[in-house]
């Protein structure tokens, strides 16, 4: 998953006298989830979201451990905070300052020693205990809550409002799975978020109607792994993500699906068919491979082949032969050599990707591959870092080319820039902009593409 900072919309008219909070989200889609279910929550205990930090009387950071100094940049943007705070002491105000997320679930009572002006700590799998971890805060304590049973989390998600489903858009994501077992030896998630656990299907189901009824037409399934979730199924037998798809595609109101982050070892027989049966189900798919490279793909501990994983992508096109695929890759892993990387410079112009993610290696603390040898230089990993990013720039470039003259349905999801556009989403997640207006929002439409922008498409309807 790509890194992004979003915060929580603020409420349109917050009543006088009501505490505020201010979420600011970073790192993935399952962190701007989990921060709407933090802000439902809230919401429950009487808090309306505003988007400055200033005037908020909580105000709780949702963090990312994934990318390189993590913690240091929570670390600065605490250091901010705590002059705010100072600042409405001063004036006889309280504001509360929590930290949440991976970077919370792996430095623990480390954050507030480093920072006391910090009032909570509190993991990813413990949300639903917010509201009592604020009380405690409220008597006067320093919260540390990072100790869970990971299906509590899922057993206590909040129903969002639905006036709040409906201001927060037509495209919802939906967490259906959470943690991971595969050990990648680069990777923390399997220390911050835990072991793979599926929700059942009967609470998916169950918020997904909600969602619709609340005017999405989109959704977007979650997980670290999210296509290693399987769970019972309404017919008694044992589902994976192929049959979830199919049920939820009887829920009126969907339109759309999709799903993220996928792992090649969990891409199974009957998910693939469901990229040739239902369409629904966006052709568009993120499977990260990381190394074209064998010997490095080991030292990573990805459990596939570089020849293993091209094979699937030939199975999964002929399911589905306009899919738009998406990667990640990592340059410069411990022990990684020119020609290594050479083989993952060729492993990208055989699949030809209409999107990527790219990074170079950094260290996590904690991690085996932390502690490998052979580190490459810094010098090394920019340079082939910036081979790999053009290589991959040209064929998102090339791909969305591609698509000039092409008609396609389009989702209406927001206003455009300028006054009289519109904005949507294609059926490969690229955004669409068309001469239109605000009461279409939640239309499905037929369009043509005519030109292309640096990461989007322009179009005009058809009639």
């Amino acid at each position: 998953m790509s890194e992004k900072l979003t915060s929580i919309e603020p409420d349109p008219a917050p009543q006088t006298g009501m505490r505020k909070v201010f979420v600011k989200t970073y790192g993935c889609q399952m962190n701007v989830y989990d921060s709407q279910r933090m802000a439902d929550s809230l919401a429950a205990e009487g808090y309306v979201a505003t988007d400055t930090p200033e005037d908020a009387d909580l105000v709780l950071l949702n963090t990312c451990h994934i990318r390189e100094k993590a913690s240091e940049k929570l670390f600065s943007a605490l250091g901010r905070l705590r002059k705010m705070k100072d600042m409405r002491a001063a004036e006889g105000k309280e504001m509360t300052i929590g930290v949440a997320g991976c970077v919370a679930q792996a430095e623990g009572e480390e954050i507030i020693r480093r920072a006391p002006t910090v009032d909570l700590v509190i993991g990813p799998q413990t949300y639903h205990r917010l509201p009592e971890a604020l009380a405690r805060v409220r008597g006067g304590e320093k919260v540390v809550e990072t100790e869970y049973a990971i299906e509590d989390k899922f057993e206590h998600l909040p129903a969002p409002r639905r006036e709040v489903t409906r201001r927060r858009g037509v495209s919802a994501f939906l967490t259906v799975q959470e943690g991971c077992d595969k050990f990648c030896t680069f990777c923390v998630v399997p220390y911050t978020r835990g072991a793979e656990v599926s929700r059942p299907v009967a609470q998916i189901v169950a918020e997904a109607e909600r969602l619709a009824e609340g005017g999405v037409r989109e959704l977007t399934l979650l997980g670290q792994n999210v296509n290693a979730w399987h769970g019972t199924g309404d017919d008694g037998r044992e589902w994976g993500l192929g049959e979830l798809l199919f049920r939820l595609a009887r829920i009126p109101g969907i339109a759309r699906l999709r799903y993220t982050t996928s792992h090649p070892r969990d891409m199974d027989d009957a998910l693939i068919a469901a990229h040739r049966d239902l369409p629904m189900l966006m052709p568009y798919l993120h499977l990260p491979v990381q190394s074209g490279s064998d010997r490095i793909l080991k030292a990573m501990n990805r459990r596939h082949k570089a020849e293993e994983y091209l094979r699937l992508i030939d199975r999964i096109r002929e399911a589905r032969p306009d899919m738009a695929l998406s990667g990640d890759f990592i340059v410069g892993f411990p022990g990684e050599t020119d020609q290594d990387f050479e083989d993952t410079m060729e492993l990208v112009r055989r699949v030809n990707y209409a999107q990527a993610y790219s990074f170079k290696y950094s260290p996590r603390p904690g991690t085996p591959g932390a502690d490998l040898p052979n580190h490459v230089d810094e010098a090394v990993k920019d340079e082939r870092l910036q081979r790999l990013q053009a290589l991959l720039s040209s064929q998102q470039y090339a791909f969305q080319d591609s698509l000039v003259g092409v008609e396609t349905d389009v989702l209406l999801e927001k206003p455009g820039r300028f006054a009289g556009q519109i904005v949507g989403r294609s059926p490969w997640l690229l955004p669409v902009i068309i001469d239109g207006n605000t009461d279409q929002i939640g239309d499905i439409i037929h369009v043509k593409i005519t030109a292309t922008g640096t990461n989007s498409l322009i179009a005009q309807k058809l009639t």
